[in-house]
């Protein structure tokens, strides 16, 4: 165990060091110069632009930027272009706001598509898996921004709720229950959009594994020993047909960054994907190179997560 988390360790700060260096690279060698960003305001002087490039190290050569820049990222001295805060304050915050949202979204995901698929491959080619396959390929084609605004005209013309933003705007002077059940209304909807398109792709492709373990010949074999039909499918084939989602569940932990960019977008929720896009417009690239390499630490740990899962799904791996 030891010497499997320290061979991983090892090659995943290999990895990431490789990574942090293409990203930086990448981000500059992206049209225009980062002295533009305020420059292109009408009151800053070339003396101006010329002590903020020495400020943030433009002036250097490009390894001593990724040098500057990585060591302040570490002691939590890397400030925003765009306002000057800290860097990780910023995405902490960010991160705190985006994490129910991400949380509730996984496991409305998750815990929904398991069911559809499983009772899919089940009663394959009968009315209920013909019905579940409909609905999916209906909410895998809507388009996610039309769906959501066609959610949020339903709800503000026939509930008269607010839905924009993490509280209804101007609440004051209530009880720490209607606090509660405000911030949890506004969680919700743009929760359940979220899960919408992973549920319906998820439950597609949870039919389509347990269709392939259900004709395997251990299974077959279970079925002609007499054994319930109820065990043959949750024991003997639904525990091989998650060795696939196994690697699925460590991936899931960058959604947090990029999968939410749109649904926070459309519901004004100060969330870190929102905050990531923003700072593509803006150019500010300490925000974005900082995005990208907590994004490439959340898909490390996923990955880690995912070797030690196998390990429990799988008797026959062995670390």
């Amino acid at each position: 165990m030891f010497a499997f988390i320290g061979r991983s360790a090892v090659q995943k700060i290999v990895t990431l060091f490789f990574v942090s260096v293409v990203s930086f690279l990448i981000i500059h060698l992206a049209p225009g110069q980062p002295s533009q960003v305020d420059p292109l305001n009408p009151k800053f002087t070339p003396e101006m632009v010329e002590r903020y490039r020495q400020e943030f190290h433009l002036d250097e050569p490009l390894y001593r930027q990724y040098a500057y820049f990585y060591r302040d990222l570490v002691s939590g001295r890397t400030v925003s272009w765009k306002d000057n805060q800290p860097v990780l304050a910023k995405i902490w915050e960010r991160f705190l706001n985006s994490l129910p949202l991400f949380i509730l979204g996984t496991v409305l995901t998750w815990t929904i598509s398991f069911p559809l698929g499983i009772r899919s491959a089940i009663f394959r080619g009968g009315m209920y898996d013909r019905s579940a396959t409909f609905f999916s390929y209906l909410l895998i084609s809507i388009p996610g921004f039309f769906f959501a605004y066609i959610m949020i005209i339903i709800v503000v013309t026939r509930l008269h709720v607010p839905v924009i933003g993490m509280e209804t705007f101007g609440i004051k002077d209530v009880s720490i229950l209607h606090v509660v059940m405000d911030r949890v209304w506004h969680l919700l909807l743009p929760s359940v959009l979220g899960a919408t398109a992973g549920i319906a792709m998820l439950s597609r492709y949870v039919r389509s594994q347990m269709l392939e373990v259900e004709g395997q010949d251990y299974v077959r074999t279970a079925r002609a020993k007499g054994l319930p039909p109820e065990e043959v499918h949750y024991k003997h084939a639904l525990r091989n047909a998650l060795l696939p989602f196994v690697t699925m569940f460590g991936l899931i932990l960058p959604g947090l960054i990029s999968g939410s960019v749109i649904i926070e977008s459309i519901f004004s929720w100060p969330g870190i994907g929102r905050m990531a896009f923003e700072a593509i417009l803006s150019r500010d690239y300490p925000i974005i190179l900082t995005v990208n390499f907590v994004s490439a630490v959340l898909v490390l740990i996923g990955t880690f997560i995912s070797d030690l899962l196998y390990m429990i799904v799988d008797p026959r791996i062995r670390l």
